[in-house]
């Protein structure tokens, strides 16, 4: 038995345990060192399991007192009925950009471009844009800019994707990608799968397109599972799944391999969209994309610049396999071409050979925002008798994204507006799923988290925040 199963069976000898009444509310559990004694596994089986019940809100941690049962709150555990979403007003009330000056600015997802190689980019833009006039006047067809697809190509396979240049063609952004690849294998009225929590866009396109969504409960650590989607696949007539293996927006999850590879057993022959935005931003390993894994043409791989670069340039990409040509199609009909510019000048700025440099220099400084605000906001939550050891929060392996659980009957979303009211942003949990189901929850963005005082004053009085809020 290799060590992905013995873990599942240290989770599952926990779970009995709980579940019989050896293990009630507030117990602690054994330790690391005795739990691998007695069930004759390696330490390392033992924490990566006691991570995975963490995650899944059925245990906790306490600092330098190991592991205790979680009280019941709520938690996802099941498969809902499919749903229409939605959420259309409530994201333009929450996302409508606000000119003020923000002092602790955790509510977008939008990538830090305080960098030398943004600063080239956009002198890039600027020498093509004064090249323009010297051009005739045409359409960018799909599948795009030559050499944009050839360096988009090697991004991809620097990624572990299996592509060639002939596979992919150039899309407006990740999210066209995605409408384009719905669009191409659904009807209004049909079934996706989706994780739970989900990308608010990714909701927003479903209801956009008329879409059914099925909701498959997610491990803020290791993403959807794989189990529960093998039920709803039985149970529904699904027709695609939608799923980001790299560091899920909103928790920040990275699925390992084996979840991998038993998400494509469950999916049977439903076709997948693997979104892989902010794959480029692993703090470790990278984990085989699931296009590579695939033996049966079932996974659309989709993936952009905005994460890495710039939000702004609207360069998405799309490995769509057997559906290829039709989203090319859809792509002529929809735009009758796309943006000259900005894909020369893209194409240009990857030429130059900086963008890896880049890449290496952005895992750096995300991975040390994410450890130095999730430091700030543990010890300001702490400070609290009433938040200590009551809240998760969940410091990815990569991307700048961290979730927040509070107690159940928390309110983010009047979380929300009290701290807007400061001058200070973040992400009820309400936009990442269609029944409210994480009310209780807070999504935050470090990418632009600054070491000033008005950021840790900013933590601090978010803290208090969410103490009056969960003191109500």
């Amino acid at each position: 038995m290799g060590i992905s199963n013995k873990y599942v069976m240290v989770e599952d000898h926990i779970k009995t345990r709980i579940h019989t009444g050896q293990l009630s509310n507030e117990d602690k559990l054994p330790s690391i060192r005795d739990l691998s004694s007695e069930l004759n596994v390696s330490k390392n089986t033992v924490i990566r399991a006691y991570q995975e019940l963490e995650g899944q809100g059925i245990i906790y941690a306490v600092a330098k007192s190991g592991y205790r049962v979680q009280t019941p709150r709520h938690v996802v555990s099941q498969v809902t009925q499919p749903n229409h979403v939605d959420l259309l007003s409530l994201c333009k009330e929450i996302l409508t950009y606000s000119p003020k000056r923000e002092w602790l600015a955790t509510g977008s997802a939008h990538p830090n471009i305080d960098s030398p190689a943004i600063k080239t980019l956009y002198a890039e833009i600027g020498r093509h844009s004064r090249q323009q006039s010297q051009i005739p006047s045409h359409y960018q067809l799909p599948p795009g800019n030559t050499l944009l697809l050839r360096h988009l190509t090697k991004i991809s396979q620097g990624l572990g994707v299996e592509v060639s240049s002939n596979d992919l063609a150039v899309t407006h952004g990740a999210q066209q990608a995605i409408s384009l690849a719905l669009r191409a294998m659904t009807q209004p009225g049909d079934i996706v799968a989706v994780e739970s929590p989900c990308y608010f866009g990714n909701l927003l396109l479903m209801e956009s397109l008329g879409l059914k969504v099925i909701e498959i409960p997610s491990c803020p650590r290791s993403g959807m599972d794989p189990d529960l989607l093998a039920q709803a696949v039985t149970k529904w007539l699904i027709r695609v799944i939608v799923v980001t293996p790299n560091f899920t927006n909103p928790t920040g999850a990275k699925m390992p391999l084996e979840k991998r590879l038993a998400l494509l057993e469950a999916a049977q022959s439903v076709a997948i969209i693997e979104d892989d935005v902010f794959g480029a931003l692993t703090f470790d390993e990278t984990i085989t994309p699931l296009k590579t894994l695939d033996k049966r043409d079932r996974v659309i791989y989709v993936n952009s610049l905005s994460k890495m670069l710039d939000s702004r340039l609207r360069i998405g990409w799309i490995a769509a396999g057997r559906y290829q040509a039709e989203i090319e199609k859809l792509l002529v009909s929809d735009n009758m071409g796309s943006l000259n510019l900005m894909q020369s000048a893209v194409a240009g700025f990857l030429n130059s050979g900086k963008y890896k440099q880049h890449v290496k220099r952005m895992q750096r400084e995300y991975q040390t925002n994410v450890r130095m605000f999730c430091q700030q906001l543990s010890r300001s939550l702490d400070a609290y008798a009433n938040l200590n050891g009551r809240y998760q929060l969940y410091c990815p392996q990569g991307s700048f994204l961290v979730w927040l659980s509070l107690p159940a009957k928390s309110d983010s979303e009047q979380l929300y507006q009290q701290a807007k009211a400061l001058n200070i942003s973040i992400l009820p949990g309400t936009l990442f799923a269609t029944e409210g189901q994480y009310r209780h929850c807070v999504r935050f963005s470090c990418s632009n988290f600054l070491t000033h005082p008005d950021w840790k004053n900013g933590v601090v009085k978010l803290a208090e925040l969410i103490h009056h809020q969960v003191n109500r």
